[in-house]
């Protein structure tokens, strides 16, 4: 398992657990998944019983389990949960893609460079393109109410309460996509500031209205007869949501500045 190191996008050495004896120092008896949530948030406050099930569910931790059912977390079982809470709250790694560096670590490899407090380019440097895709989402799979909740972290009441200022919708069939997973996780950050449903009315109201520019330029195209036509209207409204994204951005930034 990795440690923070205190260098900004370094992760220390991690030793997966199924290692020979002797290579962590392991705790004199296995941990219940209640006393494995206290440690955890101690560093993660948000963390949740069905967060750690779901992490188990996605076979990113293997707690051993007691003749009664009950799951039993190693030493190093807690150090890997932690690892992964780290992966998604300091670099915002999708699970597949922690699920590669676990591989890597538990091979004895290096995994891939992790990036940096300042984005994939570190600081100072041009953003690249966020993963934009107008439309219905094909990254991730779907994901239901349950299994949404556990992946960000979240309570039933704080969804219901987003649900009703528009934040994160589900679709015709009560599920979720990748990209609401997405909404849902930095809403939840936002709360970690103080920023409360109510108050991000204009953010979404902002959004709603940059979906709306980009409609106007490419709804034409997209009634089109011509199937290319219609592929380069799908082309163009991700490019234009990219460039609207990172104009917002740049506004913010631009503003913030600007205040004394």
């Amino acid at each position: 398992m990795q440690a923070d190191s205190g260098i900004p996008g370094a992760v220390a050495p991690f030793v997966p657990s199924g290692r020979r004896a002797g290579t962590v120092a392991l705790r004199p008896q296995l941990l219940s998944i209640g006393a494995v949530l206290t440690e955890l948030q101690a560093e993660f406050p948000e963390v949740t019983i069905s967060k750690i099930r779901f992490l188990e569910a996605e076979r990113l931790v293997e707690p051993q389990r007691t003749p009664s059912g009950y799951r039993k977390f190693s030493a190093a079982d807690v150090e890997r949960l932690a690892y992964v809470l780290r992966m998604q709250r300091d670099h915002y790694l999708p699970l597949r893609v922690i699920r590669e560096h676990l591989a890597a670590l538990d091979r004895g490899e290096n995994p891939p460079a992790l990036p940096g407090p300042g984005g994939p380019g570190g600081p100072g440097e041009e953003p690249q393109d966020a993963a934009i895709t107008p439309g219905p989402s094909v990254s991730g799979p779907r994901l239901g109410r349950a299994e949404l909740l556990a992946a960000a972290g979240i309570t039933e009441q704080q969804l219901t309460d987003w649900e009703s200022y528009g934040l994160v919708t589900a679709d015709a069939d009560g599920g979720f996509d990748g990209e609401m997973l997405q909404v849902a996780r930095l809403v939840a950050e936002l709360g970690r500031f103080g920023l409360e449903p109510r108050h991000l009315r204009a953010v979404k109201a902002a959004a709603d209205r940059e979906v709306g520019l980009v409609e106007q330029v490419v709804a034409p195209l997209r009634r089109h007869r011509n199937p290319q036509t219609r592929a380069h209207a799908a082309a163009m409204a991700r490019e234009l949501a990219n460039l609207s994204v990172r104009l917002h951005a740049a506004l913010v930034q631009v503003g913030l500045r600007a205040r004394p």
